[in-house]
């Protein structure tokens, strides 16, 4: 078979494994979610408590399945797929997430999130449609050629040289103030898992192709690296979320991961490289697109603003627009029909004000 014509369903292979792995890990959110849901009105001790009855639920079970399928094809997607492309689109299982919540869950997906979710769709499109097609790397051999790299090893030397600092300086001093320590670590940290993943996988597929990889000392060596990696990123992720939002640490966490890893990907496999200018351009601009997407659907998810609400913000009286006056809640959402109505909420004045919800997923 012709050598473009493997690269190219390598490549579609790849798509199809990070979008399934998208929709199987926004899911599982779901069904754990609904499960836990259903202890709650049980009674049970919720696990948030300490509870583990969670354990006797077949809703959390088949939401954890669905999650170690979505890590599975992840996983698979990067050895036919460039990290540049399967990293990104990560982001479609926040999305799948927040659509689904909203109709199974009762959560509500307001203006924000939903044109978050359309620019997460969209960026994602422009990525798929720019993102190198060609794989470089295709043996453990060759991805050993990779690290032996004079720029990838100065790379790496950075990547441990800041961690270390990060760890033993900075988070000390100010993990408990800023948000971006611990989100740095992870960052930084996960450049290099993503690295040792997408050599694993290479190393699986010439598993399945009748070659003796583990023999090689290169595979277990990227093992061992690999659980490293990713047991301190999941220490340092969920001292992030235990004491900042996670409207904050997930989005912001985003951004600096695959940041990361892009730069990583771009340095080692040097996928940037094949790219022509209008390619690189397109890719930066879909992952700049995902970016807002994210934003705009955890930034703005408890505030109740829809269309029925939206002529609230348009109107207008002799004195001009209602920009820059107060709002007052509107009982019930519902709009007024004529120009003089009085605020709803005593107290409030000259206008109206977007009563604010929370709907966030207790665990």
């Amino acid at each position: 078979m012709d050598l473009d014509v493997v690269n190219r369903l390598d490549f579609y292979i790849g798509l199809s494994l990070a979008v399934s792995s998208s929709i199987f890990i926004g899911g599982s959110f779901i069904l754990k979610k609904k499960g836990l849901l259903r202890l709650t009105k049980r009674g049970s001790t919720r696990a948030g408590q300490g509870g583990h009855a969670y354990l006797k639920e077949w809703l959390w079970w088949a939401g954890l399945i669905s999650m170690g399928a979505g890590e599975a094809a992840n996983f698979a997607a990067y050895a036919f797929a460039p990290a540049t492309l399967v990293t990104p689109l990560g982001a479609l299982s926040v999305l799948v997430s927040a659509v689904l919540s909203s109709y199974f869950l009762n959560e509500r997906l307001n203006v924000h999130g939903k044109i978050g979710c359309l620019l997460c769709i969209l960026g994602s499109t422009v990525m798929v449609l720019h993102a190198p097609q060609e794989e470089e790397v295709a043996s453990l051999s060759a991805m050993a050629e990779k690290l032996k790299d004079p720029g990838f090893i100065i790379f790496a030397v950075c990547v441990v040289v800041s961690s270390i600092v990060l760890i033993f300086v900075a988070a000390p001093r100010y993990g408990q103030k800023n948000v971006l320590v611990y989100i740095l670590i992870c960052s930084v940290i996960g450049s290099l898992s993503v690295s040792c993943v997408k050599g694993l996988g290479i190393g699986i597929k010439e598993l399945f192709s009748g070659k003796a990889v583990l023999k090689e000392p290169l595979f277990w060596v990227l093992l061992v690296l690999l659980v490293a990696c990713v047991s301190m990123q999941i220490n340092y992720l969920n001292k992030a979320l235990d004491i900042f939002n996670t409207s904050i640490v997930t989005p912001i966490y985003y951004v600096f991961f695959t940041t990361s890893v892009m730069a990583c990907s771009a340095i080692l496999f040097k996928e940037w490289f094949r790219m022509t200018a209008d390619g690189a351009i397109g890719t930066v601009s879909g992952f700049l697109t995902i970016i807002l997407g994210i934003f705009l659907l955890h930034a703005f998810k408890d505030i109740t603003f829809n269309w029925d609400t939206l002529p609230l913000f348009l109107r207008q009286d002799h004195r001009g627009p209602f920009w820059g006056q107060s709002y007052a809640a509107l009982p019930n959402q519902e709009m007024p029909n004529h120009e003089g109505v009085q605020p709803t909420r005593k107290g409030a004045a000259n206008g109206y004000s977007v009563e604010r919800n929370s709907h966030f997923l207790n665990t």
